[in-house]
C-alpha cells in the first residue's frame, strides 16, 4: 500500500501538461492545450488539457480524468502502478517492501513480464560489457560498425552468449518463474520439456515501449551461415505487439515534437546511426511492414514524416507502400533517397555525421515528385506503362483526406506528367466515388432508411461518459440536462459566497442544496454527486470540483470533468473586432444561480403537470377527477410563479 502522504505529494507534484505531453503533442489554444486524442483515431484535435484544473478531456470519445487516470487509461495500469509511474517521473520516493521471488510471483502477470524483460536486458548488457565473448564478439562488432559507446549505452544494447540456456538458468536462479520466461518469449521449451534460450550468440537490441519499459528484443546473428536467420525477434506477448511499436520512439518523441518532423527508417542499426549523427527524431518499424497503428503513433507528435529507406529497388518499393498508408492517415510525407548501395546506417558511416545531416536536410523530396520520377524511370517511353503509372499516382493522391492538399498535388502532377489537370481531377473523383460506395454498402432491397425524415438532432452527440447516449424520452432528457446544469454550478461556484439579497456568510453550494431540498434527481450520477455534497456540508466541509474529479467512482469522474470543461473558448474578436459583447455568467451570479435552480424546478413542475393531465384523462371517478383538477390548478399556479420569477431574474 502507498501511504496517503505519498499519494498527496504525487498528486500535488504531477503536472497534467507534462504527464500528457509525454504521449501527446499539445498546442496552445485559448486557455487550454489541445492535441490528437491517444484513445481514439482522429485527424482533427478534440483532446483538451486544462492546466489550471489539472485535467484532460476528449470531446470526441469522452475520455477524461487527472494525471493518474491518464496513465491508467493509456498504459492500462492499476491505480498503484500509475502512482508509482508518476512517482518515478518526479523522483518521489515510494516506500515498499523488498521485492522477493514470492512478491514477484504475487504481482499480476503483465507486470511480471515487464520485470523479467528488464532482467533479461540487464543480463544481455552485462554480458556485452563484462563477458569474455561479449566484449570480444558483441562489443567489437558494434565498434567495428562505428557506434560510439554512449550510443550503445543509451539504447541498452547487449549480447546473448552462444550457450543453450545461459539466460534461462540465471533468471531461474534469480527467482523468476519459467512460465514467465516462456510468456515473454525469452525461453522456448523443446519436445522433451527442456527450456532453452531463444536468443543465442546474437547482439541484442532491446525494444522499449512508449514510457521506456523493455517489452521485447531483436537479436542479430554475427554468423555467416545462411541457414541461420539474420534477425530473431521476440514473439507477440501480453506486453509486446509489434504492429503497435516503433523502435526508438521512447528516445525520439521529444525531438519529434520539437522539430515537428519524424524520420522513418527500416532497421535498428539505422536508428542508431541517425541518432549518432545528431538527428534524434528517428524511429523504425521494428523489422515489420509499416502498420496503420504505427503511423497513428507518429501522428500524436507530428503531422510530418520523412522516409529514409535504402537506395536499392526493394527499399524504394517499401517506401512507396508505406507512403500511401501515411497519406491515408492525413500526414505530410517527404522522402530522402540514398545513393545506390547505401542505407541510412551505411551512408552515415560512409560520409560522417555532419555530411549525413546536411544530406538528409537538403535532399528531402515531396512524395509526388519522388513517386512520379521513380515510376516514370521504370516505364521509359512505353505509353501503356505510363498510363498505368499516372493512374497509380492519382490513386495515392485519392488517399489524402484533405481536399486542398489533394488539389495542389493534382496541379503539380499535371505539370510533371504532362497530363491535363481536368483529366487527372476526373480520375481522382472517380476513385473517391468508388471508395465511398465501397465504404457505404447499399441497404437490402425493400429496407427502409432508419432516417427517412432526416437524421435525428442528437445523432452526433456524446453522453457525459463518452459514446452515444442511451435513448431517453425528450422530456426526461431535458430534465437530466437541467440536473447536470445544477451540478455544473456547484462545481464551478459552490465555494463562492452568496452576494445578493443581504444573505451573509453563506456559500453558493449550501444555498443551492438548501433551495433544492424538495427536488429529487432522476439521473443516478447527478444524484450521487448531490448526496455526497449534502453529506459533506452536514459534516462541516464544502466540497470542491477536484474531489469529484479524483473520486473512485469513475462515472462521477467522467461527469465532473465533462461539466468542468468545454470544447469551446470565447474569442476576443467578438468584442475587439465586431463590438459584440458576450455576457459572462459570473457578472450576475444571482441570475446564473437562481436561473439554474428555478429552471430545474420548472422542469420538474412541468413534468408533474403533464402526469396530472394524463391521470385526469384516465380517471373515471368524478370525485377523484375533481381532486386531481384541484391539485392541477394548485401546481399550475406554482408554475406561473416560477415562470414570473425566472423572467424577473433574467431581466435584472
Amino acid at each position: 500500500m502507498i501511504n496517503q502522504d505519498t499519494i498527496n505529494k504525487i498528486m500535488d507534484t504531477a503536472r497534467i501538461e507534462e504527464v500528457v505531453g509525454d504521449f501527446v503533442a499539445l498546442k496552445k489554444r485559448g486557455s487550454s492545450l489541445i492535441g490528437n486524442c491517444p484513445f481514439h483515431n482522429e485527424k482533427t484535435p478534440s483532446f483538451n488539457v486544462s492546466v489550471t484544473k489539472g485535467i484532460y478531456k476528449c470531446f470526441g470519445c469522452g475520455k477524461g480524468g487527472d494525471s493518474v487516470h491518464f496513465i491508467m487509461d493509456h498504459e492500462k495500469y492499476s491505480y498503484p502502478e500509475a502512482l508509482k509511474y508518476l512517482a518515478q517521473k518526479y523522483n518521489i520516493e515510494v516506500e515498499e517492501t523488498v521485492q522477493s521471488p514470492q512478491n514477484l510471483e504475487a504481482q499480476n502477470a503483465r507486470e511480471t513480464l515487464y520485470v523479467v524483460s528488464q532482467f533479461a536486458s540487464g543480463f544481455f548488457a552485462n554480458e556485452l560489457w563484462t563477458g569474455v565473448d561479449g566484449r570480444a564478439i558483441g562489443l567489437s562488432y558494434f565498434k567495428e560498425r562505428g557506434f560510439r559507446e554512449d550510443i550503445i549505452k543509451k539504447f541498452e544494447l547487449g549480447y546473448s552468449p552462444d550457450v543453450w540456456d545461459a539466460l534461462t538458468i540465471q533468471a531461474v536462479n534469480s527467482g523468476h518463474k519459467e512460465e514467465y520466461l516462456e510468456r515473454a518469449g525469452l525461453s522456448i521449451r523443446n519436445d522433451k520439456g527442456k527450456l532453452y534460450d531463444r536468443f543465442r550468440g546474437r547482439v541484442m537490441f532491446p525494444i522499449h515501449n512508449f514510457t521506456g519499459r523493455i517489452i521485447g528484443f531483436g537479436g542479430r546473428t554475427l554468423k555467416t551461415d545462411k541457414k541461420v536467420p539474420k534477425y530473431v525477434n521476440s514473439p507477440e506477448s501480453d506486453i509486446y505487439h509489434k504492429s503497435n511499436v516503433l523502435y526508438g520512439l521512447f528516445h525520439a518523441k521529444k525531438a519529434i515534437r520539437d522539430t515537428d518532423n519524424c524520420y522513418l527508417v527500416e532497421g535498428y542499426a539505422d536508428v542508431l546511426s541517425v541518432h549518432q549523427a545528431g538527428v534524434e527524431n528517428v524511429v523504425a518499424s521494428s523489422g515489420t511492414s509499416l502498420t496503420t497503428e504505427q503511423i497513428r503513433l507518429i501522428s500524436r507528435f507530428t503531422q510530418n514524416v520523412t522516409i529514409l529507406y535504402d537506395g536499392d529497388a526493394a527499399g524504394i518499393k517499401a517506401s512507396l507502400r508505406g507512403l500511401d498508408m501515411i497519406l491515408e492517415e492525413g500526414l505530410n510525407v517527404k522522402v530522402v533517397n540514398f545513393p545506390d548501395g547505401h542505407d541510412p546506417d551505411s551512408y552515415m558511416h560512409h560520409v560522417g555525421a555532419g555530411a549525413f545531416k546536411d544530406y538528409i536536410e537538403n535532399n528531402r523530396k515531396d512524395f509526388i515528385l519522388y513517386k512520379a520520377n521513380t515510376l516514370l524511370k521504370e516505364a521509359g517511353n512505353d505509353p501503356i506503362k505510363r498510363a498505368g503509372i499516372i493512374r497509380d499516382i492519382v490513386e495515392s493522391i485519392a488517399k489524402i483526406p484533405d481536399n486542398i492538399k489533394a488539389s495542389v498535388f493534382i496541379r503539380e502532377c499535371s505539370h510533371l506528367l504532362q497530363v491535363e489537370e481536368g483529366i487527372l481531377l476526373s480520375e481522382l473523383n472517380k476513385m473517391r466515388a468508388a471508395k465511398l460506395k465501397k465504404a457505404s454498402p447499399s441497404p437490402a432491397p425493400g429496407a427502409a432508411s432508419p432516417y427517412e425524415d432526416g437524421p435525428p438532432d442528437n445523432l452526433f452527440e456524446d453522453g457525459p461518459g463518452g459514446g452515444a447516449p442511451e435513448p431517453v424520452e425528450s422530456g426526461r432528457d431535458s430534465d437530466i440536462l437541467q440536473e447536470q446544469e445544477i451540478v455544473r454550478l456547484l462545481l464551478a461556484f459552490g465555494h463562492e459566497l452568496v452576494s445578493w439579497d443581504n444573505i451573509d456568510n453563506m456559500y453558493i453550494g449550501s444555498f443551492i442544496v438548501q433551495n433544492l431540498s424538495d427536488v429529487s434527481f432522476e439521473d443516478a450520477v447527478c444524484g450521487r454527486i448531490i448526496e455526497h455534497y449534502k453529506k459533506e456540508i452536514e459534516n462541516g466541509h464544502l466540497p470542491v470540483a477536484s474531489q469529484f474529479i479524483k473520486s473512485p467512482d469513475r462515472e462521477i469522474v467522467n461527469l465532473a470533468i465533462t461539466l468542468s470543461t468545454s470544447p469551446y473558448s470565447l474569442s476576443e474578436n467578438w468584442y475587439n473586432k465586431h463590438q459584440i459583447y458576450v455576457r459572462d455568467e459570473t457578472v450576475n451570479l444571482k441570475a446564473t444561480i437562481l436561473g439554474g435552480i428555478f429552471h430545474l424546478k420548472k422542469r420538474k413542475v412541468d413534468r408533474i403537470l403533464l402526469n396530472l393531465l394524463q391521470e385526469i384523462k384516465m380517471e373515471q371517478d368524478v370525485v377523484n377527477q375533481e381532486i386531481l383538477m384541484q391539485r392541477y390548478s394548485f401546481i399550475k399556479n406554482v408554475e406561473k410563479d416560477i415562470s414570473k420569477f425566472l423572467g424577473s431574474v433574467v431581466l435584472k
